[in-house]
C-alpha cells in the first residue's frame, strides 16, 4: 500500500482571527491596547508580572469563548487523506479543539503554564486563571508557557526537521515576517509545492513552486484540501 503524502502546515494569526481572536499586533503597534514590550518579554514579567498574568488570563477567557472555522476543520479533513503535521505560530488552542491530530506550537501555548525554575515543569491550566501563587513541583511562581519576545524558540528545531519531510507545504494566515518562523518556508525541500493562503498574499522569494491563493483560510483552504483530497482520488 502506497504511503501517504506528508503535508506540513505553517500557520498563523489571520486564520485564529477568522474566529474571533485579533492578530497579534494591530496598526497602532498595539496588542490588545498594551505596549507588547510591556506583556510579551522577560522584562516586562520582571517589572510586572501581575500585569503579564492578567493580560493572558483576559487572552484565555477570550480564547474559550470562540470555535474553530472552517479553515482549521479543513485541516482536518485532510487527516482522511495525508499525514499532516500543523506548525502554528498561534498559541491558543483552536487547531486541537477542531481535531488536527499533530500541532507544533512554535510560540507557546496559552492553556498551559510553566515554572519559573525549571522550564521542564509544564503543566494545563484548568480554566483561564494563572494567579500569584500558583506554584510549581519545586516552590516557584507559574509563568505562562509562552514564547516571548527576546526568548529562544525550544520547538524550532523539531519544526525544521518536519518541514525537510514535507510531500507538500502549506502557508496560512501568516505575513512570513516573524522570525524563525518565516523561515521554515525557505526550509521545503526543492521542487516541493508550496501553497500561501492569504488574502494579503505574502511573498516568497526564490522558489516557483508556489502557488497563491489570495483568499482568507476559512475560504482558501477550504478549497485547496477539496483539490488536494481530489488529487489523491485519481492517482
Amino acid at each position: 500500500m502506497k504511503s501517504r503524502q506528508k503535508i506540513v502546515v505553517l500557520s498563523g494569526a489571520g486564520i485564529s482571527a477568522e474566529s474571533g481572536i485579533p492578530t497579534f499586533r494591530a496598526s497602532d503597534g498595539l496588542w490588545e491596547n498594551h505596549r507588547i514590550e510591556d506583556v510579551a518579554t522577560p522584562e516586562a514579567w520582571q517589572r510586572n508580572p501581575d500585569l503579564v498574568q492578567d493580560f493572558y488570563n483576559q487572552r484565555r477567557k477570550q480564547a474559550l469563548s470562540v470555535q474553530p472555522n472552517a479553515g482549521h476543520l479543513a485541516l482536518v479533513k485532510l487527516e482522511d487523506y495525508f499525514d499532516v503535521t500543523v506548525i502554528t505560530q498561534n498559541v491558543d488552542n483552536l487547531h486541537e479543539k477542531a481535531g488536527s491530530s499533530n500541532v507544533i506550537h512554535l510560540h507557546g501555548e496559552l492553556f498551559k503554564s510553566r515554572s519559573t525554575k525549571d522550564p521542564n515543569l509544564v503543566y494545563d491550566i484548568d480554566g483561564w486563571e494563572l494567579k500569584r501563587g500558583d506554584l510549581c513541583a519545586k516552590g516557584s511562581q507559574l509563568r505562562p508557557h509562552i514564547v516571548w519576545f527576546g526568548e529562544a524558540v525550544p520547538m524550532m528545531d523539531v519544526a525544521l526537521d518536519i518541514t525537510h519531510e514535507a510531500d507538500i507545504f502549506i502557508v496560512v494566515g501568516t505575513s512570513l515576517n516573524v522570525y524563525p518562523a518565516a523561515g521554515l518556508v525557505y526550509a521545503v525541500g526543492k521542487g516541493v509545492p508550496i501553497y500561501v493562503v492569504d488574502p494579503n498574499s505574502p511573498d516568497v522569494h526564490g522558489r516557483s513552486t508556489v502557488t497563491y491563493i489570495v483568499e482568507p483560510a476559512t475560504i482558501g483552504l477550504t478549497k485547496l484540501a477539496d483539490q488536494l483530497i481530489e488529487t489523491t482520488r485519481v492517482s
